[in-house]
């Protein structure tokens, strides 16, 4: 019987085997909507992506609190956002789109309570709330606010660019990135009427002409770290949970020492669920550059995971931390990577699968 135990193991590990699902935004002449994937859980084997939603401009996308429905950012209503409604294998159902009440929505997050979406305009530089009903669909905004102010690159920040909008995990406020003004925006958030107003703070400041894109949240509180598009650096926030304001302790670049920035830019910025490491993603350089997070919310770098998909737009890291999705929005490709949870370090698995104008991944919850 001894022979049988190797292949005993073997069938038992594979009855075991979890398939993690995520979804995929894409954006550009060959996106062909939302798609969704699975990567196994054991092994980091990517499945080959396939078209739930023929959705026009879907390049963010966030999931509802109960994991049933699916919210992009849609070419529909001038700039809008589109709900869909996720089933667990076939084609997902539009239930509607919506209005953000300014140009170029380019992304969006849920609330806490699962009851509200926020948008950020990066074309008009504005945010916007929007209801969410019962059935997932969208209501008309309920809070609407438009940025002012410019920067010193007056290429591209002649006026406002608001580039992400995320919730504290009080659900207290929201923070946004505008790359035009330098600023991170801070509102207030009434989570009974759906009501954005700015805080006295007002803003947290980075450097001029940084532009600043996108945030994560210190998963254990009292820190914010924001990837800055224009400077290739990142910048560590203290937030103080009273009153939302933040301030600024650190600023690394994301590139390694003496790489060229030509044609360079950070993109997007997430940190591990232990709260061990942080990663940001360099277009043009085509590497994702990871930190570690120090017991004082500061950054130590961890070196740079090169040849990524080309031009990476976003990633996503699965619900416990331990994979890493790349999306190569100019490759048209998506690469796994394995993350050691005690160091943060990433490890490439040598694969790779097709996702034509890849540029965002959420995973399932």
């Amino acid at each position: 019987m001894r022979p049988l135990l190797p292949l005993l193991a073997l069938m038992s590990a594979s009855a075991f085997a979890v398939d993690l699902t995520f979804y995929v935004g894409t954006s550009g002449a060959t996106s062909q909507g939302i798609l969704r994937a699975t990567i196994d859980a054991e092994s980091g084997k990517l499945s080959t992506p396939v078209v739930i939603a023929d959705a026009k401009g879907p390049s963010y996308l966030a999931l509802s609190a109960d994991g049933r429905t699916l919210y992009a950012t849609a070419e529909v209503a001038g700039g809008g956002v589109a709900a869909y409604r996720l089933t667990p294998a076939g084609p997902a159902t539009l239930l509607n789109g919506e209005d953000t009440k300014g140009k170029g929505a380019t992304h969006v997050s849920v609330d806490q309570t699962g009851k509200f979406l926020f948008a950020a305009n990066y074309g008009s530089g504005s945010v916007a709330c929007l209801p969410i009903k019962a059935d997932g669909s969208l209501a008309a905004a309920t809070s609407f606010l438009q940025h002012e102010g410019g920067g010193p690159n007056k290429g591209r920040q002649a006026g406002p660019h608001a580039h992400g909008i995320y919730p504290d995990a009080a659900n207290r406020f929201v923070y946004v990135p505008d790359l035009g003004t330098d600023d991170v925006f801070i509102y207030q958030f009434d989570a009974t009427k759906g009501l954005l107003a700015p805080t006295a703070a007002k803003s947290g400041r980075v450097t001029p002409g940084s532009g600043p894109r996108h945030l994560a949240f210190h998963p254990q509180g009292g820190f914010a770290y924001v990837c800055n598009e224009m400077a290739m650096t990142v910048s560590v926030f203290t937030v103080d949970a009273s009153t939302g304001a933040m301030k600024e302790i650190q600023v690394l670049p994301t590139l390694p020492t003496g790489a060229d920035a030509k044609g360079a830019s950070t993109a997007e910025i997430f940190c591990l669920p232990n709260a061990r490491a942080l990663y940001v993603s360099n277009r043009g350089h085509n590497s994702l550059a990871a930190f570690a997070i120090g017991t004082d919310g500061k950054l130590t770098s961890l070196g740079h995971t090169l040849d990524v998909p080309a031009v990476p737009r976003g990633f996503g890291l699965s619900p416990d931390g331990r994979w890493l999705v790349c999306a190569g929005q100019k490759s048209g490709t998506l690469n796994a990577y394995r993350v050691d949870l005690a160091t943060g370090k990433l490890t490439d698995t040598k694969q790779s699968v097709p996702a034509g104008a890849a540029c965002c991944i959420v995973f399932a919850r």
